[in-house]
């Protein structure tokens, strides 16, 4: 697998090809659906590099995107009030984590990877609503959030189970796209700090995560044109059964 270690002029060409795909797509996707930025490119970028290092790119275009989706609603205040011990489990997941797995070999980690890409597929494609009753929130959130922040730990995607998770709250759907953006920038600050503490996110990486902020910029650009030309329901589709083959490569390939 590539690294990220060394400064980006010293990078293969292959790499840095790698990356401008990635999140070139992944900011498409995120412009057309609201989400799968990281889940898009940590996917792809777990083909060529160890999805730890592949987190650490993620930091800047992913904090940057969730930022300005957070702001766009209206209801930051009543929706943090309301989300705060899932937010506060997704820290302590999260941390609890990259302390434990400090200095531990993971060769399971694409293997997870592929896993989380499946479920978050699978739950995509099928045509299975939950719901959550509002008074089983207080409950709920501290683990769900605990649960994310040790599988973002594992795979740097922060997806699960929270955003199925909050999909079931039945929000609106301006509620619900600013209450992922709150979350995904909490999930990306937390990540960071897990990170920093093993020692992964370097000043080589700012460069490559440059590149990927611009390619991920430009993505949501397009993507944001497209979303009123495409039929939501087939991009879905295309979506979720693109991100259910890579999963099972990625798994296959873990097990081998």
């Amino acid at each position: 697998m590539e690294s990220i270690l060394a400064p980006l002029s010293a990078a293969p060409a292959t790499l840095l090809f790698a990356i401008l795909f990635a999140f070139g797509l992944a900011g498409l996707v995120k412009g057309v659906i609201g989400l799968g930025l990281p889940t898009v490119a940590i996917g792809i970028l777990g083909l060529v590099m160890a999805p730890s290092q592949a987190a650490a790119i993620l930091i800047v275009p992913s904090l940057v995107t969730n930022v300005w989706q957070l702001a766009a609603g209206p209801r930051f205040g009543a929706l943090l009030k309301r989300m705060w011990p899932l937010l506060v489990g997704t820290c302590v997941g999260t941390w609890a984590a990259a302390l434990l797995f400090e200095g531990v070999n993971m060769p399971w980690a694409p293997l997870a990877l592929g896993l989380a890409l499946i479920a978050y597929a699978i739950f995509g494609l099928s045509a299975v609503k939950f719901t959550v009753p509002r008074h089983l929130e207080v409950w709920l959130n501290p683990p769900i959030g605990a649960a994310t922040g040790i599988i973002t730990i594992a795979t740097g995607v922060f997806v699960m189970p929270t955003v199925p998770y909050l999909q079931a709250l039945e929000m609106n759907r301006d509620d619900l796209i600013q209450a992922l953006g709150i979350n995904f920038t909490v999930s990306t600050l937390a990540l960071a700090g897990g990170l920093m503490h093993g020692g992964l996110l370097r000043p080589a990486v700012l460069g490559f995560s440059a590149i990927a902020l611009v390619t991920a910029m430009v993505g949501m650009f397009i993507g944001t044109y497209l979303r009123s030309r495409i039929p939501p329901q087939v991009f879905r589709r295309c979506f979720f059964g693109g991100l259910l083959l890579l999963g099972c490569h990625l798994a296959i390939r873990g097990l081998l």
